[in-house]
């Protein structure tokens, strides 16, 4: 079957129609946006789904992903501040907020960010010493991202973050660190034990000062408590000697013969409690001691006499001591 001119002009103006309808109707998917061209010139931006342009006259100039994007920063060799040389890398995350901008005001906009962030890498690191580089790297990714998001945002680009991912210095330099560490801990290590000396030292010159004063206290209350018993025992003796003298005043000798006897056989105890006496002479009677005895037990039934009878003590009139021998026992001879 030959088609004739009618039938070829249909066909290609029904092929016309689809190259139109197909060249006139754009999908954009989601995240994206497209600038329109026309004749080479900008004309409009198209936003994500179904838009329609002029066939033959308009065109898809740029697609400009609008998501958030990252980029690997690769690694170079900076100098810090004190001419220690570092490697370090990195990776910046970015998204485009004005995708007319950033189509048209940079060309190739990844490598442009790549570039502008290691200058600035260097910038910034190289004006530190290496401790800060090693142990300040929040400040450098804080620095890094207000140089960097100040110098990108003519291109309708927003850096939300820049991260130093490592850090390699030179294997010399760390071990050198590794020596210094460890020599900063073995002094760490020596202070803490002088320190605990000191306080172990300190601890016990303190226990042995309250066990001193407390020492020191206590012979005091002992001293106090021997002279109140010394005091009182004075007193006693006072009193005693009072009442003798009284009771020989009123011709009592009895009292005075007790007085003397007690005295003696204290004297005699003595004599026997002494430490180097090993052996001890008494040419004593025994008729001397049973008569002061004799003298103690008169002035008992003389004291119950005069309780019983209400009648005061006759003066005047010695008390006999007793049958045996004087009423005052005689000194005791010297201790050989």
């Amino acid at each position: 079957m030959i088609l004739g001119g009618l039938d070829i002009f249909i066909v290609l103006l029904v092929l016309l129609a689809i190259l139109t309808v197909f060249l006139g109707v754009k999908t954009v998917p989601q995240g994206f946006n497209w600038t329109v061209e026309r004749f080479g010139r900008y004309t409009r931006l198209l936003p994500p789904g179904l838009n329609l342009i002029i066939p033959f006259i308009d065109r898809i100039g740029r697609k400009i992903n609008v998501m958030e994007q990252v980029l690997d920063v690769p690694q170079q060799d900076v100098i810090t501040k004190d001419n220690a040389t570092v490697t370090v890398d990195g990776v910046a995350f970015f998204q485009v907020f004005d995708a007319v901008k950033a189509s048209y005001e940079v060309a190739q906009l990844d490598q442009a960010i790549v570039k502008l962030t290691m200058t600035n890498i260097r910038s910034v690191m190289g004006s530190m010493d290496l401790d800060q580089v090693l142990s300040h790297r929040d400040e450098i990714n804080t620095r890094l991202l207000r140089v960097v998001d100040a110098a990108v945002s003519p291109w309708g680009i927003k850096v939300t973050r820049i991260e130093i991912k490592d850090i390699f210095p030179p294997a010399d330099l760390v071990n050198a660190m590794g020596r210094q560490m460890k020599a900063e801990r073995e002094k760490r290590a020596e202070i803490l034990s002088a320190e605990g000396q000191r306080q172990s030292e300190i601890l016990r010159a303190e226990g042995a000062k309250q066990s001193q004063i407390l020492e020191a206290e206590g012979r005091r209350e002992a001293a106090f408590r021997d002279a109140e018993a010394r005091e009182r025992l004075a007193q006693a003796e006072a009193k005693a000697t009072e009442m003798v003298s009284q009771a020989v005043e009123q011709g009592s000798v009895a009292a005075l013969n007790y007085f003397i006897a007690e005295k003696y056989l204290k004297a005699f105890a003595e004599l026997a409690r002494s430490p180097n006496q090993k052996v001890l002479m008494l040419p004593i009677e025994a008729t001397n001691v049973l008569g002061s005895l004799a003298g103690i037990a008169e002035i008992a039934k003389s004291t119950f006499e005069e309780r019983a009878q209400g009648a005061p003590r006759a003066t005047g009139r010695p008390t006999p001591t007793g049958p045996s021998g004087p009423s005052v026992p005689p000194p005791p001879p010297p201790v050989r």
